[in-house]
């Protein structure tokens, strides 16, 4: 048996929601990972929506996005997450293929500037709202730091509180490795089952 670690198992699982062309959500930009990942994803056709409130971490994923020449499919947004609906083009609602949430702090940044449950959950409240039937939201959890079991929990308890008719929600962890990440995947459904 092979055990995808989980950025890789959150990727594969958000590229099966996205077609060339579609329309995707980096809500934590950090140092552009998965902002690359998605602007890959949907093509030169598709639109990538990056937000991040630390100005490094958009300068670090503009540079990632000009060495692979693929900058001009994604808008790289200064605002956080919880400010998305403010920011996004209102003829997308709806129409999100994917939102990424990798949680905690900057790599390499200010370990003290963390995601936080106040701003996070009204993010991924939002997020379900924007997306389409048959999309995805992946939140990769981080507890490895101060504030990050707290807000896990609060992440999971809201995951787990998702109308099953409306949604259906995944959690991925490693059982065997104290404060490993954690993966939430929420599919919104194609239709009412």
């Amino acid at each position: 048996m092979i055990v995808p670690a989980v950025l890789s198992f959150s990727h594969a699982l958000v590229r099966q929601a996205i077609d060339e062309g579609g329309i995707a959500v980096d809500a934590t930009t950090g140092n552009g990972h998965d902002t690359q990942f998605l602007a890959e994803c949907v093509g030169p056709a598709g639109k990538v929506y990056a937000f991040d409130i630390q100005q490094e971490a958009l300068a670090r994923t503009k540079q990632r996005l000009n060495e692979r020449g693929i900058a001009n499919r994604v808008a790289l947004i200064h605002a956080g997450h919880h400010e998305m609906d403010q920011y996004l083009p209102v003829e997308i609602r709806g129409k999100l293929q994917a939102v990424m949430f990798n949680l905690g702090y900057l790599p390499h940044g200010d370990p003290t500037v963390i995601t936080r449950p106040e701003t996070t959950l009204p993010a991924l409240e939002t997020a379900t709202v924007w997306l389409t039937p048959g999309g995805v939201l992946s939140v990769v959890l981080y507890t490895g730091h101060p504030g990050g079991p707290e807000e896990a929990e609060h992440v999971l308890q809201w995951a787990q509180s998702l109308p099953p008719k409306t949604f259906q929600v995944m959690h991925y962890q490693l059982l065997n490795r104290q404060q490993a990440p954690s993966l939430v995947l929420v599919e919104k459904r194609k239709q009412a089952a």
